[in-house]
């Protein structure tokens, strides 16, 4: 590792470090300072929280390497993400911070279930929280496998010690300031993969000798490159689309809007997550793009390295850091890579250290624990959480995009229909959101593992989410109407929308 590099990369680290202890003393008293901040998050850092924690190591890697080797019709998916998260903003994050106050407070999703339908049974919180454990550990191991792939491509360091530098340190802050740790760092990473997503593409288009000679240089590779229907069908167009869906069952981005100071905040934090978002979404694609003239016209061996395997396309970012800037420069943009795994792992161990703690601990070990012990449990779980998520990173079979899209299919399939149907339907019912919750959640593993994608070409999240919100319906008529309590909470959380919030 260039020594340059080495100072900028350990400056990165040692903030996000100070960054934990700082919060460590000032918002981690009792656990729900530590697990949603108090619910005092402004506009500025929910927004840029949210969307760090979403942008997973996929966007720097993930997304750059698809549309290297493909072209712009690699860029669907970012069209449907970019609908999908504007979306979410508007129709679902304001009802769900309202409602999830109004519904006795509810500080995680699997609570605000239990108490939005007044389900005594637990079966909503058992089933939830066992979907939250098992794919976010599945979610954390792909951040951590970003991270090992990070310092084994750029400093040729062994993959297993990357990957446990990674995840040591975002464990440290996680553990010690909880949600405030994890908000105030996504902050700071959000803005630094927006300047780095900017940088990059800029001063590879200027080398190139502007944007008109950069697109002749990708058409002289292949005019291909350059059509966005090309080499894709209308399945494939949907299924790239459909990734939009998943951001309304998203745990660890529907956490920041439950955490958001005031409801009318939301409007704020949309235009500026909408914004981020375009951004750094824009530029990812952009680096893929701009990857195929530069290295086409500058290193003929790279690129026929580049063109062979999916997993060295994944590291244009990287090369594109090494070969434009100073080695100090390097390392600061190289730990926007880093900001894009760490923020989206810490996200998870928190939303799942909340699920352990509120959903498990307190309802089945111990109803009235100590703020100490409440505490202690949500760091116990922390740790837990990202040992698994260690072992299962040690050996991947697969690439950053595929893993974070069964991922993402999973939560969205699982939690997005319950989450949109609970909060404008009134007469859905605790049997139609459990057999929303199972059948999605099914679904999305039978079609990944059964190969169906490959055989079909169709992405998990349509059939799964689809038949969710399918059976919330079917169920939900089938079954006794929901009790007048649960009526009226729905009626209380209508009028407060329209009392609080505007569009």
């Amino acid at each position: 590792m260039n020594v340059y590099e080495l100072i900028s990369i350990g400056a990165y680290f040692l903030l996000m470090l100070a960054i934990g202890f700082y919060a460590y003393k000032k918002a981690t008293s009792n656990t729900e300072e530590f697990l949603l901040g108090g619910r005092k998050m402004g506009a500025a850092v929910t927004a840029l929280s949210a969307g760090a924690a979403d942008m997973s190591g996929w966007l720097l890697m993930g997304l750059p390497g698809a549309m290297y080797m493909v072209g712009l019709s690699a860029s669907w998916i970012a069209i449907g993400l970019t609908v999908g998260a504007y979306l979410n903003y508007l129709y679902v994050a304001p009802r769900l911070r309202v409602y999830t106050e109004v519904a006795k407070n509810s500080i995680t999703l699997p609570v605000f279930f239990e108490n939005r339908f007044n389900d005594k049974s637990k079966i909503l919180k058992i089933i939830s929280s066992i979907l939250i454990l098992v794919f976010f550990t599945l979610y954390t191991s792909t951040g951590m496998v970003a991270g090992g792939r990070l310092f084994e491509s750029s400093f040729g360091i062994d993959y297993n010690i990357g990957l446990i530098v990674t995840s040591l340190v975002v464990v440290i802050y996680t553990f010690l300031g909880g949600f405030l740790a994890v908000s105030l760092t996504d902050f700071v990473q959000g803005a630094i993969m927006v300047l780095a997503l900017v940088v990059v593409p800029t001063v590879a288009i200027i080398v190139l000798g502007g944007p008109v000679e950069t697109i002749h240089e990708i058409e002289a590779k292949g005019p291909n490159y350059l059509d966005l229907f090309k080499g894709v069908s209308v399945i494939s167009i949907f299924s790239l689309l459909a990734w939009g869906l998943g951001y309304c069952g998203q745990p660890h981005i529907l956490v920041r809007f439950m955490a958001i100071d005031s409801v009318k905040d939301l409007i704020k934090a949309r235009r500026i997550g909408i914004g981020w978002m375009i951004f750094t979404v824009g530029g990812a694609l952009l680096v893929g793009l701009i990857g195929i003239a530069y290295i086409s016209k500058f290193d003929s061996i790279i690129m026929i390295e580049f063109d062979s395997s999916k997993e060295k396309a994944e590291t244009i970012f990287i090369y594109f850091t090494r070969v434009l800037f100073h080695p100090l420069i390097t390392g600061f943009l190289l730990s926007a890579i880093l900001a894009a795994v760490m923020s989206t792992i810490s996200s998870q161990l928190l939303v799942t250290s909340s699920s352990v703690t509120e959903d498990i601990y307190k309802a089945f070990i111990n109803k009235k624990p100590s703020e100490k012990e409440a505490l202690l449990v949500s760091r116990l779980a922390v740790l837990g959480v990202a040992i698994v998520a260690l072992l299962l990173s040690l050996t991947p079979k697969d690439s950053i995009l595929n893993l974070v899209g069964n991922a993402w299919a999973g939560f969205g399939s699982a939690f997005g229909p319950v989450i949109i149907l609970c909060l404008y339907w009134k007469r859905m019912t605790v049997a139609g959101a459990v057999a929303g919750m199972l059948s999605g959640g099914i679904t999305v593993l039978v079609w990944t593992y059964a190969g169906l994608y490959d055989s079909t070409g169709i992405y998990e999240m349509i059939p799964a989410f689809s038949l969710s919100f399918l059976m919330i319906i079917i169920f939900s008529l089938l079954t006794k109407k929901p009790e007048q309590e649960v009526i009226d909470t729905f009626k209380e959380m209508e009028k407060e929308m329209n009392e609080k919030y505007r569009n």
